[in-house]
C-alpha cells in the first residue's frame, strides 16, 4: 500500500497529524505508522506529528472559542454527542480527547464552552504525544 502523503517526506507527516485532528476522517496514525515502517528517523516523526496534530488541536480549540456561532448546523450536528459529554463531565472529558471519532470533535466543543486554555492545553496535549509514543514503541516492538 503506497502512502500518498509519506512522498512528501516530513511535511506530508505533519500534514497528515494536522489535518488527522480535525473533523476530516483521516487518520494521523496510519501515516506516522506507516512513516515509522518507511525508516523516518522516529524522534523526528514524533516531533513533527505531534507538532502537526497539537497546532490542529489548538485551532479546533480556537474554532470552537471564536466560531461556533457560526459553524454549519450539520457541523454542529457532529459535535453534538461530544457536546453533551462535556457539558456532563467538564474537564475530565477531555481525558477522552486522544480518541478517534470523538476526540476532535471534544476539542472544538472545550473552545465553544470556553474551558480556559491552559487547562485545555494541558490535558490535550500531552495525550496526543502520548498516542503517538505508544504508536512508536508498538511499531519497535514489531520490528524486532
Amino acid at each position: 500500500m503506497s502512502f500518498p502523503w509519506l512522498s512528501w517526506g516530513y511535511t506530508g507527516l505533519g500534514l497528515s497529524a494536522f489535518l488527522g485532528a480535525t473533523i476530516l476522517p483521516l487518520s494521523s496514525e496510519v501515516t506516522f505508522t506507516a512513516a515509522l515502517l518507511a525508516g523516518l528517523d522516529p524522534g523526528l516523526s514524533l516531533l513533527v506529528a505531534s507538532l502537526g496534530n497539537g497546532a490542529a488541536v489548538m485551532l479546533n480549540y480556537g474554532l470552537g472559542r471564536f466560531g461556533r456561532d457560526r459553524l454549519s448546523p450539520k457541523t454542529i450536528g457532529k459535535l453534538a454527542p461530544a457536546d453533551r459529554l462535556v457539558a456532563r463531565w467538564g474537564r475530565p472529558a477531555l481525558l477522552l480527547s486522544w480518541l478517534p471519532v470523538i476526540g476532535d470533535p471534544l476539542t472544538i466543543v472545550a473552545g465553544a464552552l470556553r474551558v480556559p486554555v491552559l487547562p485545555f492545553a494541558l490535558i490535550c496535549l500531552p495525550l496526543r504525544v502520548a498516542r503517538y509514543v505508544a504508536l512508536m514503541l508498538a511499531v519497535d516492538g514489531w520490528m524486532r
